[in-house]
């Protein structure tokens, strides 16, 4: 029998408290060192997201979507950073990050593809036209607003990088602004309640399109900033040709999946698998040609079997998708989020103005444009609270303005200030404008109470 010295309750301790220190040689991480962490983030991760998620629904009457993107913010810098650096660098370590961010596309991706089985073309037949006019006014609108506030930036030093052009400059903020939380807006309309309806289709259609506009104008930045072309060229042409082929050709050739499905009354492992590999290829597709491999996964569910197929696929992927995959992105992005870079009064005011100019850009084009198109004053309301949601998805491309140089840390900060103020306001607006009489007329159900989910 073994006994206990001194010596070795030392070493025990040592060994407890060097359990997050880089133990690869010349203190770099190894593979254990990785896998250790992984584990540790999804716990505090889904703790973080449930709890969050769940004081906003109590006290605030936010969906858990939104409640998930603050809590990102809480694991980064910005909080959990900011009181405990030491910890937050500990357990969520830069070279950690990549291993979160395959999660985190793999997560949004899946969460956007069954949001794509969800999609009612019928709907967007019959809001075609006002879809359309949404759309354009939600991006021609912040455009010009662009024009006119970037060339009253790019006089403040560190913005903006230095010796950008105008046309850069105005280019990626109006692509900013005219972003709508694709992912978020999805979320957010399953949680409302609008899944199946008009509304929730037209401005699911006009979000997607801004969105896939704004990845484009960032492409033609990027190329003229100084990575060639090739780029711009290879993400607009080659994202066209995967969408006409997968609109065109794709319900055809996955149509034998959903007879296979309704014949057996479940879905089997070997359809599951199909299902999968082919969301993956759309989404490699769509991620290599530089557009965003979410756009791959949505394109690719609007063209599976319906029915039986979709319920059973609903069944055996949601549940993991929401609950640990999709925290991941919210989480990642939060790593990135640094709130603190807005620290003197100049500073503030320009987050201000970029705040208000955003919202009256992107709320006030769409509200006129669904009017004019003969929506109701209700309706548009409605439409324009939801497409001035930017959330996570305007935290990615000022991430990769960040990283490629086309912003400064400032600018940046701001950028995230207005994405958090306006998907947070988004939905108790909704709420406010349309969704509390809809609901009392019965138009929409009650809201689920998803606080004990």
């Amino acid at each position: 029998m073994t006994v206990a010295t001194p010596d070795m309750w030392a070493h025990t301790l040592e060994t407890i408290t060097t359990i997050l220190s880089p133990h690869g040689p010349n203190g770099t991480y190894n593979a254990n060192d990785f896998s250790i962490r992984f584990f540790l983030q999804i716990g505090l991760i889904i703790l973080t997201c449930r709890v969050v998620g769940w004081l906003g629904q109590k006290f605030l009457a936010q969906p858990q979507v939104v409640g998930e993107m603050i809590a990102g913010v809480i694991l980064g810098p910005s909080l959990l950073g900011l009181l405990f650096p030491d910890l937050q660098g500990a357990i969520f370590p830069k070279e950690s990050r990549n291993v979160l961010y395959v999660g985190a596309q793999l997560g949004v991706g899946l969460y956007m593809f069954l949001v794509g089985c969800t999609f009612r073309a019928d709907h967007f037949a019959q809001k075609g036209k006002s879809a359309a006019a949404v759309s354009l006014s939600g991006i021609t609108v912040p455009f010009l607003m662009a024009v006119l506030i970037t060339p009253w930036l790019l006089t403040v030093p560190g913005l903006f990088a230095e010796g950008i052009s105008q046309v850069n400059a105005t280019l990626f903020m109006g692509a900013c602004i005219a972003l709508t939380a694709f992912p978020m807006l999805a979320r957010i309309i399953n949680e409302r309640g609008l899944a199946n309806s008009s509304l929730g289709t037209l401005s699911l259609t006009a979000g997607a399109f801004d969105d896939a506009v704004s990845w484009c104008v960032l492409a033609i930045v990027l190329a003229t900033f100084g990575g060639g072309p090739g780029i711009a060229v290879l993400a607009i042409g080659g994202g066209l040709l995967w969408t006409l082929f997968v609109v065109f050709a794709g319900k055809r050739l996955l149509a034998p999946l959903g007879r296979m499905v309704e014949e057996r009354g479940e879905m089997s492992h070997t359809v599951l698998a199909i299902t999968l590999i082919a969301f993956a290829t759309s989404a490699f597709v769509m991620d290599a040609v530089g557009i965003h491999a979410i756009f791959g996964g949505f394109i690719l569910g609007t063209v599976m079997p319906r029915g039986k197929f979709t319920e059973e696929l609903k069944k055996k992927v949601e549940p993991l998708t929401v609950i640990l995959l999709l925290p991941m992105f919210f989480t990642y992005s939060g790593l990135n989020t640094r709130l603190d870079m807005v620290n003197n009064l100049e500073l503030l005011l320009i987050a201000l103005a970029i705040l208000a100019v955003s919202i009256l850009a992107k709320f006030g084009a769409c509200y006129a444009a669904a009017r004019l198109t003969g929506e109701d004053n209700r309706t548009a309301l409605g439409i324009g609270a939801l497409m001035n949601s930017r959330g996570l998805m305007e935290l990615i491309i000022i991430n990769i303005g960040l990283q490629k140089g086309i912003i400064g840390p400032a600018l940046f900060s701001m950028l995230v200030l207005m994405a958090i103020v306006t998907t947070v306001m988004a939905s108790p607006l909704f709420e406010a404008v349309y969704g509390r009489k809809a609901r009392e007329s019965g138009e929409l159900g009650a809201l689920p109470d998803r606080a004990a989910d």
